[in-house]
């Protein structure tokens, strides 16, 4: 079964990323059916980092979309053949397996061809009207194997790469038996001897019957191999051509595809080869699965649980073909659609790892030392050390809970992480204002964007300018209505807003005049309650 993602939003601060790793951990407990794997769609901010490494929890792998991969649907557990074994062996495989196709691989296990139903068939189709012909040199000893039989006289390791014919006619009747030919016999002395007269390379006889004395004499003489089939004599000429190393019929140039291909870019490609399947391969060339044109049909989507977010634009690339199976959130009811009913919370609290750690509460489990660790610093993070206006006595008492868990004082966790990560006046200010932007679309189907830093003094706002400067290449880059940047001082518990658009309707919205696109918001401090929504209206009117 597909594992289910659970992931924050894109540009992940420390809520989205503790809520993911805190949330998969419960449900890998609640849910052992399922395996659940928090994710992250970007690169982590300074605090993020700060905590990671505090914590000592793992960074969550990167999630780059949700959109179906080959991987996802593709059959892992199949057989291959090696380059030199017989075509019959091969042809057994794909009959007990259920297989069209079957990968042929050399010494070293890399893909050197595909054996498919349609080469087979092909194969005799072409000789129905002509004497059959080993199609590569192969073995004595490959011959034997596939008539179940025994060899008589001759090296077992001696290839021949004639004609096949069956003598059945009279010893005196013509024939076209030429040297190197692999002659058939039932129990005639005479016709045994006259093929071996004729040059033939391998004399074998029907019906298990066993060559005289005179014959495997004539036959060493020759320089001849002589084997008995316990087949018919029409079997056992089918045997011989089956005998043939499946490098001789395969398709050496076979259609390839990687692991982490989308389904969307190799479908066409499947379609148009006559096979209508290809084999997944590693970076060795090593073949890692195998996908058919029914995979193709209504595959399963990817599964996501989504934190922290709501909104299509802030999530998971592909979201919209994923199966979302939960929403767990702390902001309004945003622009995600589901294509069948999920459990989705949207609770107005300070953070999502607020929810997180009344799961745990609620199901009588407690978060490993790592992960309440993470939890603590989100919540810590999203209230601003419960100084933000979105607190709640909920977030108070998940704090104290974390704190005895932890056995630490929150207050100094919370300054010490704001004190670590502040400082971002030495960051370029392109990387400022995408860092921890979040996207919101407004009425008209437009977008605006609002990032925001946390910091201790005024020290990043002396480069005003080169931020405002930054903003208006970022709107006009993503080609938003509005690009925004709350700079947000913990100590002075306010912010400035620096803006890039219209501002009439935004210094209408705060009732406040922007001084070269900056608005000073005294007592501000979250852009979930106190920005967003304004600037959301504004841009709507």
């Amino acid at each position: 079964m597909q594992p289910i993602y659970v992931t924050g939003h894109r540009n992940p601060d420390a809520d989205s990323i503790a809520a993911a790793i805190g949330y998969a951990e419960l449900k890998r407990r609640l849910d052992p059916r399922n395996q659940y794997l928090a994710v992250r769609l970007g690169e982590p901010n300074a605090q993020t980092a700060w905590l990671i490494e505090r914590s000592g929890a793992p960074l969550p792998d990167l999630l780059p979309h949700i959109l179906l991969r080959v991987c996802d649907v593709m059959r892992e557990s199949f057989p291959t053949a090696q380059d030199g074994e017989p075509v019959r062996q091969v042809g057994l495989t794909m009959a007990r397996e259920g297989l069209d196709l079957l990968p042929i691989v050399d010494d070293d296990g890399e893909l050197v061809g595909v054996m498919t139903e349609r080469v087979l068939a092909r194969r005799y189709i072409r000789e129905s009207r002509e004497a059959s012909r080993l199609d590569a040199p192969t073995t004595v000893a490959a011959i034997v194997s596939v008539m179940e039989g025994q060899l008589q006289v001759g090296e077992a390791e001696r290839q021949v790469a004639g004609r096949i014919w069956v003598l059945a006619m009279d010893v005196r009747s013509p024939t076209q038996v030429e040297s190197g030919d692999i002659v058939v016999t039932g129990d005639r002395p005479d016709v045994q001897r006259r093929a071996l007269e004729r040059g033939a390379a391998l004399l074998v006889t029907s019906n298990s019957v066993a060559a005289d004395d005179g014959v495997l004499e004539l036959a060493r003489a020759s320089d001849a191999a002589v084997a008995t089939s316990r087949l018919d004599s029409y079997v056992t000429a089918r045997m011989v051509t089956l005998a043939a190393p499946c490098h001789a019929l395969m398709d050496a140039e076979p259609l390839t595809v990687r692991r982490d291909d989308l389904l969307f870019d190799v479908a066409a490609q499947i379609a148009d080869v006559d096979y209508r399947a290809a084999v997944a391969v590693n970076s060795s060339g090593s073949p890692v699965g195998l996908i058919t044109r029914s995979d193709l049909v209504g595959p399963e989507p990817r599964r996501v649980l989504l934190v922290d977010h709501a909104e299509q634009a802030q999530s998971v690339p592909g979201v919209e073909e994923a199966e979302i199976v939960e929403i767990l959130d702390h902001h309004h009811v945003g622009s995600i659609e589901t294509r069948v009913p999920v459990a989705a919370t949207f609770d107005p609290v300070g953070s999502t790892a607020t929810l997180v750690v009344e799961r745990y509460r609620q199901a009588g489990m407690e978060p490993i030392p790592s992960t309440a660790t993470m939890l603590l610093g989100a919540v810590l993070s999203d209230t601003v050390i419960l100084n933000s206006p979105t607190t709640t006595e909920r977030d108070h008492t998940v704090v104290e809970y974390l704190e005895r868990v932890l056995e630490l004082d929150a207050t100094e966790f919370g300054r010490e992480m704001f004190e670590s990560t502040s400082d971002v006046s030495h960051v370029p200010a392109d990387e400022i204002v995408g860092r921890d932007a979040k996207l919101y679309e407004v009425a008209s189907g437009q977008t605006i964007s609002i990032a925001q830093v946390e910091t201790v003094g005024e020290s990043l706002l002396e480069r005003k300018g080169e931020l405002l400067q930054a903003l208006r290449a970022h709107r006009e880059r993503e080609g938003h209505l509005l690009s925004a940047l709350m700079v947000t001082d913990i100590l002075a518990k306010g912010s400035e807003l620096l803006v890039a658009g219209d501002l009439a309707p935004v210094e209408r919205a705060f009732d406040a005049e922007a001084d070269g696109g900056v608005l000073e918001l005294p007592g501000v401090m979250s852009r979930k309650k106190q920005v967003a929504p304004k600037l959301l209206a504004a841009a709507a009117r």
